[in-house]
């Protein structure tokens, strides 16, 4: 009967130490896959944030070659217009070109303005599609593991 019971408690610790090995296999094969998996959700998210930061850049770039295209083109406009000044006859002609080109001046600026509204709108905008797509992949695998 000693035997027997010796051989009983042999069999549950045996039983017992392979299911805390199996437990222990488990727990460190989803704790491996966990950081994995989190490793991987790190590095899409740096690659966003590069790619939201490379899109600003870019239109940042685009807004200082438009503002610096306008600038030069202004100042050709200002030359050519006092240039057209001082070759006015009366004061009624000085006053038409000056008037003239304040107004083409006006609408330039004005155009240029919403050149530049549109070149910031579509810069935003695809700086932040990178981060807004990390988001929604983030909101989805928060819902997923529900």
């Amino acid at each position: 009967m000693a035997a027997t019971g010796a051989e009983t408690v042999k069999t549950t610790v045996e039983q017992f130490t392979a299911a805390g090995n199996q437990a222990l296999k488990d727990s460190i094969e989803k704790s491996l896959t966990a950081l994995s998996d989190m490793n991987t959700h790190s590095k899409k998210n740096i690659e966003a944030v590069v790619a939201s930061v490379t899109a600003a850049t870019k239109g940042a770039e685009a807004l200082g070659a438009q503002a610096m295209a306008y600038s030069k083109k202004s100042l050709e406009d200002q030359v050519a217009a006092a240039r057209n000044l001082s070759s006015a006859k009366s004061v009624q002609e000085v006053v038409e070109l000056q008037t003239a080109w304040a107004k083409s001046a006006l609408e330039g600026y004005i155009a240029e303005l919403n050149k530049a509204s549109e070149t910031v709108a579509a810069s935003v905008k695809d700086s932040f599609a990178p981060i807004n797509e990390r988001v929604t992949a983030f909101v989805e695998r928060m819902q997923s593991a529900r």
